[in-house]
């Protein structure tokens, strides 16, 4: 399953691209893996991510895990701002 994350950051992009990688084995353990992270050209607090999840039990234990919701908001995720957008079956790469 692949989605497609925005979200708006408060404190650029940097901060968050520090915390994904001090947490890449959560992602990875309960199912999940980033294909693409990046930034705005024009607006470092605006993101986008691509993601793909094992399963939608995957998604569920990501979007549930609380701690690694702190950990993102610790470094300027805007939570309340992420949209997902789940990609058709029809994607590639």
């Amino acid at each position: 399953m692949i989605l497609k994350l925005t979200q708006d950051l408060s404190r650029g992009f940097v901060p968050w691209k520090e915390m994904y990688f001090e947490n890449i084995a959560r992602l990875e353990a309960i199912g999940g893996k980033l294909i693409f992270a990046g930034s705005e050209a024009n607006d470092d607090n605006k993101m986008m991510v691509i993601m793909e999840f094992d399963s939608k039990e995957a998604l569920q234990a990501f979007g549930g895990d609380e701690e690694l919701k702190a950990k993102r908001a610790a470094a300027g995720a805007l939570l309340e701002t992420t949209v997902i957008t789940p990609m058709s079956d029809e994607s590639f790469y």
